[in-house]
Order: structure tokens, then sequence, then C-alpha cells
């Protein structure tokens, strides 16, 4: 009698709906299919690694036709729990379960070829392990340091745990500085009385995970920590993640990759800076980190802990309407006050400076003569100073002054910022940060011939020299993209700040995020208008953010009745709603401002959104492609009171790379109606479309779920 043939179904990381079919061969393989399991397979005329969906013994096709898997990788099949988060990813994002689920997977395990030495790597991983010296452990605070705030924060986290396997989601929101972190480690303890249990921590930025590894190490030096980001090179990456998914990793620490990792034993998740915009993945399939974690500790009925000074809308909402447990912490947790927030107004003359002032730079002053004085008084304190400008480079434009040429980008519809010499290297260039386009700076100016090219506006770079001329004997030091392009840069460039080898910090929002500083005395945001006033309706939400997180990072180390350090804004608009509940410190204020605004727009979280993109070497092809999209749907009556369609348009950064790109914006009141619009959508696409990529007209389209950017 002969056995039934085993087939198996296989999904690629392509953008095609459906999965293959493929025959599987136990004696070659050496054991039966599990959906799960991660195999390579022929396809086309290539071979390729992809993940077993479905196993059953016949299929629609001939078996005869049916190609036989080539290998199976040396991993155990992906655990239940992430196989149901991934399947909702897919459907949720309207994005293929291969192209969801195979990009999780470590460039390491996706090389079938090397697959038979990989027991090696993991070997001398091991031993490299055993000999290496962690990072110093630092920050321990234990449950009996902390103060009573944060004590009373901690016995509501663990006495509403008590029973087991519930999900709940918990909104831990906290001034600035009022030892959040101190506090959910210190509830991880109480997680880890399961000896087998997994925890996952996500922060938004790279950045942010040596300080919290070091945290950790101190909080739970028995425990084996594995570390999950883009930057950390692939075998690292691809040990760390092997380690979570056979369980010998019990802390995964991580960026939004993390999310999706395969862990058996989670028992807890923590998202950290839970308002923050890097937590949604903006190429591929374009999820939310934070949203997928929830729902993955609602699938697998265990807590989920949502850390921030300043709540997103969102999750702000959901707390005061009860579905999150509330948790505060109006103190910080040394005692000393929150910073004084001065706004400084640049159309008032009086805070500029005169040319009769002796103090005067001898240049245009980059920053106002207010802010320069604070500046000196915070030196002479022996204070560090931090100033944050969010554009790095020298400056944003380069112009001709004879006939009003400006460095625009030839492959993008911006325009190329000035880098000084040093930074991309060896001598000054002109660079597009949308398209990577890197070209010297001209002599002269192309189209008139004019030799006097100025400089306008500026950014970290031309900061950094009028600050070092205004100060000389002012150690400064600039930390931006540019400045930590090395290996371990960032992390160097912070412990500089750490150990108090620097006066003055000029810096982008990476300096504004987390960072624990304990000598910061002033902090000045420069050209904050900038954030403030754009198409974006969830602008001065960021914004307002932004100010709240880099105000906390001055005077944190002061104890009780000590001042917490100052705040300086330049702007022009200090009426602003967004600077008036700054200087109150009214996070719930300005948030409750904000809610109203929106429910009176009916925009999100009152309504929900996605964006269908469209992008061809044509501006005009991409809209009639949007356009003939929009009438299809009011063929099939998709259009009415529920589910708005709005006009297509060109996106804000209309050409980048030389492609040209516009967006269709859906919006409704009701997520299951737009879900069952945007499947529809999907569907119709793809029946003219090879992979995501229109048959008659060569547009490139993707859909979007829940855009964070419009």
């Amino acid at each position: 009698m002969t056995s039934k043939p085993i087939v198996v179904q296989v999904v690629v990381d392509k953008p095609l709906a459906q999965g293959f079919d493929y025959l599987w061969d136990a004696q070659k393989l050496g054991k039966l299919p599990a959906i799960g399991h991660v195999v390579e397979v022929p396809f086309a005329r290539s071979k390729i690694v992809g993940l077993v969906s479905k196993v059953s013994s016949h299929s629609e096709y001939d078996l005869a036709k049916l190609k036989a898997v080539e290998r199976l990788a040396p991993l155990p099949p992906f655990d239940p729990a992430l196989l149901r988060l991934m399947n909702f990813a897919s459907q949720y994002y309207i994005h293929a379960l291969g192209e969801t689920i195979l990009p999780v997977i470590p460039q390491m395990w996706k090389k079938a070829d090397d697959w038979e030495k990989i027991p090696e790597k993991l070997a001398s991983a091991e031993k490299k392990n055993k000999k290496k010296i962690d990072a110093v452990p630092e920050g321990l605070i234990t449950q009996d340091q902390l103060n009573p705030n944060q004590q009373m924060a901690l016995q509501q986290l663990v006495a509403n745990g008590e029973k087991e396997k519930q999900f709940r989601a918990i909104l831990l929101q906290g001034q600035t500085g009022s030892g959040k972190t101190a506090v959910f480690l210190n509830w991880l303890t109480s997680i880890f009385n399961d000896e087998s249990a997994q925890v996952l921590l996500l922060v938004p930025e790279i950045n942010l995970t040596p300080q919290l590894e070091r945290r950790v190490s101190a909080y739970f030096p028995d425990k084996k920590m594995a570390v999950l980001h883009s930057g950390v090179s692939e075998k690292k990456r691809g040990v760390a993640w092997y380690e979570a998914m056979t369980g010998k990793a019990q802390i995964i620490l991580g960026t939004r990759l993390a999310a999706l990792t395969p862990m058996p034993n989670l028992r807890a998740i923590v998202v950290d800076e839970e308002h923050d915009p890097s937590y949604k993945q903006q190429d591929g399939t374009r999820y939310s980190a934070r949203d997928l974690a929830i729902w993955r500790a609602h699938d697998q009925k265990i807590p989920i802990l949502l850390s921030s000074a300043t709540p997103s809308l969102e999750t702000w909402l959901a707390a005061q309407s009860g579905r999150y447990e509330y948790i505060r912490l109006d103190q910080r947790a040394q005692g000393a006050s929150l910073p004084s927030v001065h706004l400084i107004n640049t159309r008032d003359p009086q805070s500029q400076f005169s040319p009769g002032d002796a103090d005067a730079p001898k240049e245009k002053s980059l920053i106002t003569k207010t802010l320069a004085n604070a500046i000196s008084k915070s030196l002479a304190e022996k204070k560090q100073s931090l100033i944050l400008i969010n554009r790095r480079g020298y400056a944003p434009v380069l112009s001709c002054s004879a006939c009003n040429w400006l460095s625009k980008c030839t492959q993008c519809s911006t325009y190329t910022v000035m880098h000084k010499a040093g930074a991309l290297g060896k001598r000054s260039v002109l660079s597009c940060h949308h398209c990577g386009l890197v070209k010297p700076i001209p002599h002269f100016c192309p189209d008139c011939g004019n030799a006097d090219l100025k400089t306008l506006g500026h950014g970290t770079q031309k900061l950094e020299d009028a600050i070092e001329q205004m100060w000389p004997k002012a150690r400064v030091l600039r930390v931006d993209t540019d400045s930590s392009r090395k290996s371990k840069g960032a992390e160097t460039l912070f412990q500089e700040i750490h150990e108090g080898n620097v006066d003055i910090v000029v810096g982008t929002q990476m300096i504004a995020k987390g960072h624990d500083y304990q000598n910061i005395g002033l902090v000045a945001v420069l050209d904050a208008d900038s954030r403030l006033y754009s198409a974006d309706f969830r602008a001065a939400e960021r914004l307002f953010a932004q100010l709240v997180q880099v105000a906390g990072r001055a005077g944190r180390s002061g104890t009780s009745g000590e001042a917490g350090g100052d705040i300086y804004i330049e702007t022009q608009y200090p009426e602003s709603p967004v600077f008036q509940y700054l200087l109150r410190h009214d996070v719930d204020g300005f948030l409750a401002f904000t809610a109203a605004e929106r429910e009176e727009a009916k925009l999100p979280p009152y309504s929900y959104q996605a964006l269908i993109h469209a992008e061809g070497k044509s501006l005009d092809k991409a809209i009639q492609f949007l356009n003939e999209l929009k009438a299809r749907m009011r063929n099939r009556g998709m259009i009415t009171k529920e589910l708005k369609i709005y006009d297509p348009v060109p996106k804000p950064v209309m050409r980048v790379a030389g492609s040209e790109r516009a967006q269709l914006l859906i919006e409704s009141g009701n997520r299951k109606l737009l879900q069952e619009a945007l499947e529809m959508i999907d569907q119709e696409l793809r029946q003219d479309s090879t992979g995501r990529i229109s048959k008659t007209s060569h547009i490139r389209w993707l859909v979007e779920r829940d855009p964070i950017a419009i």
C-alpha cells in the first residue's frame, strides 16, 4: 500500500496573495512538516526561502507537476501565537502573508547554503558570550528605594496582575524624570516568578537601547538578554533572534522589528515612549509595532504596559475611558521641580542683539540675545546646555544672490542640503536627504556664473560653528546622524555627555528622547515653528510631545526643593496652544484640547484612515491611476456617507529618486467598513497587476492602514 503524498503550501517574500504547493519528502528532509517551518524551495529559475503555511495530502494541481521542498532550516517551527499575529498583520495591513512574515527572519537564516554551518556559528557565539564582559550594569533602584509615588504605582501593577492569564493594557503616564523605568523594571521582577518567562521591551530608537540594556542588566543579571535592532550585525541579530525563538533569551530588547520576534514563553510586554512615531514602519508592511504589540498581548492574554510622559491621543483616550488601566507619576523621582519654560518671541526686537551690544557676535547671531545670556549663565554655573535644532547639515539650501538659483535635487522635488567637510566626505558637499544623492558644491552658479553663492537657513553644523565662535572656551559637541555614523558612534557621544566632558550639546531630535542626563541645566529649542505649521494634522501633537521630552532632559538629577532647570523656546507664535499648555506643563489639558479639535473635525482617533500610494515616471499617470480607482469604487457603490474617498493629490514630497508620487485618502468612522473597502481595493488592483505594479500603466501601488503622515 503506497503512503499518501505530503503537500505543503509555502508563502514567499513576494507581493503575491497566494501560497505555492510543493511536495514534502519526509525521508530526505528528516522529519514531517509543520506549519511555521522555514524551508528552501525552487521558485521560477532560482531557489528561495519561504515558510510552510499549510500541510495536506492533496493539491488542486497535478501532483506530478509539483516541485519538492529542497531543504529544511535548522529551526523549530514558528510558534502558533506568532503565526496568529502574522496572519492578523497580513490581513489588517493588506499585505501578503509571505511579505509580512519573511522580512522578520534575519538574513543569517535566509541563506540556505549556510544552514549547515549555523550550528558552528551558534557554538562560537556561545563561547564568545561566556568570555565577554558585558556593559557595566547601572541604575539599579530596588523596590525599597522607590519614592512613595513610585511604590504606589508598582503596587497597582502587581496587585492587579495577580490573576493568571489575563489581558491587561496599562498606561503608565509620568512626568519626565519621574522614574517610570524603575517602576516597570521592578514590576518585571514579579513576572519572572515564572522561571521560563520571556518579556519584550520595545524602545523607539536604536540610540536608547544601550542605556536601557545597562539598566536591565543591573536588575536581571542572571537573565539572558537578546538585543534586536537594525544596528546589530547580521550574525549577532541572527543568534539573538534564535535565542528568543528557542526561549533561551528571556529578555528581548529592541526597536519596532523586535515586536514580531518569535517568543514561545512571552509573559509581558513593555512599550517605552509609546507615543513615538518611530514605532510605525515606513516601508514594506507599514505596521505599527505598538498596535501589534497590543494585539499580541490581547491574543496571548498577557499584560502590556505603555509608558510615556506624553501619551499618544489614542492611548490617552483609551485610559480616560477605562479601556486601559491608568497609572500616573506626577512628581520627579528625586523631588526636583519641573523645568521653567521661557518663550522667546523672535519678532520682539528686545530679544535680539543690537549693534551696540558689547557681547554681540561679529556676524548675525543664529540665536537670540535672551538665549545667549541664559547659556552664558549656565556655563558660569558649570551646568551643561542642550540646544535642539531639527535640521542636520550646515544649511538647508545654497542660493545665488544674482539670479535666485537654488540647490534643487535633480531627482527629487526638494533641495540638496550643504554639509561641511568631514560629515559625508573629505570635502564640503550638497546632499539630498531623500534619495541620498551627493555632489560637490559648485564654485559658481550653474545658471548665471556668479561666484557669490550664499547659504540660506542653518542646521546643526552651522550652529555648532556659531556657538564655538561665541563661547570659544566652551567644549561643544554635535550629536546627529552625521556625527554618529561610525560603529557605536552615538553611544560614545552620549557617554561624553554623561561623563561631563561637554559644556554645550548641539543636536537633532536624537538628543531629546529618553536619555537620563544628570547635569543639564538648560535646554533650548530653535526653529520650533517649522514643525508647528504643517499640512499634517498631527504636527502640533508631535511638536508638543517633543518639547515636553526635550524639556525633561533639564534638571533631572535635582533633589527635593531644587529648581528643575530651564527650557527656552524660540518662536514667532508664543500664543499658540502648544506653547501655552507647555508653559503650565499641562499634558492632559493639551490632549483634551486636541481631542476636542479632532472630534469636531472627525479626524483620527474619531475616524479611521488609509492611503493608497501610487508612483511612476509621470505624476499625471499616477493621478490618473488613482482617479480610475476612485471611479471603479464609485461604480461599485462604495462611496457613501460612511466611507469617504477623497480626490487624489500629489504627495508633500512629490518626486523622490526620479519617481513621481501621488496618494488617495480613504476615511470612515467604521473600522470594519474601511477594512472591507481596502480588501476590495486590493483585489481590484491585483487583477491588473504583477505583484504591485499595474500591467497597463506600470504604476507601483501600495495600501497603507492608519498612516501617521499624510
